[in-house]
């Protein structure tokens, strides 16, 4: 009896572990060979699980009004460790972005950099070749 209720408990925790990871989606929506460099201002910094966003006011020559991009950042645990806080971000604030543009072209992209306006950077604006070998 109590080989078959160990059964189940390892049976449990295995499924435990097995749904988030289900639950997480590919990055394959996003164009790893190009990087594209935003300016604007904050509008919004979510430190929310799974994953941060920023969201960002982009002026550009053919819009009458900015245009809000949507980069996904890795989840706040992460980023914590790469020293950022919920208030690494705020709204109003200019800074420059480098992403992984979405493939449809849509105004999103996958976060590899930021840099403030005094010229400090967070991350890394040249990406990671696609190419490159898990670490």
């Amino acid at each position: 009896m109590k080989v078959k209720a160990l059964g189940l408990a390892g049976i449990a925790a295995v499924a435990l572990y097995a749904i988030p990871a289900m639950a997480h989606h590919s990055f394959a929506m996003f164009d790893a060979l190009k990087i594209v460099q935003l300016e604007g201002t904050v509008k919004e910094f979510q430190w929310t699980n799974p994953h941060a966003w920023i969201l960002l006011n982009v002026s550009g020559q053919q819009a009458a009004t900015p245009v809000t991009w949507a980069i996904e950042m890795n989840g706040p645990t992460g980023l914590a460790r790469q020293g950022w806080l919920p208030k690494t971000l705020t709204p109003g604030m200019p800074i420059k972005v480098h992403i992984h543009p979405l493939r449809d072209g849509k105004s999103g992209g996958q976060f590899l950099a930021v840099t403030f306006a005094d010229g400090k950077v967070m991350g890394k604006p040249t990406g990671r070749p696609a190419n490159a070998p898990n670490d």
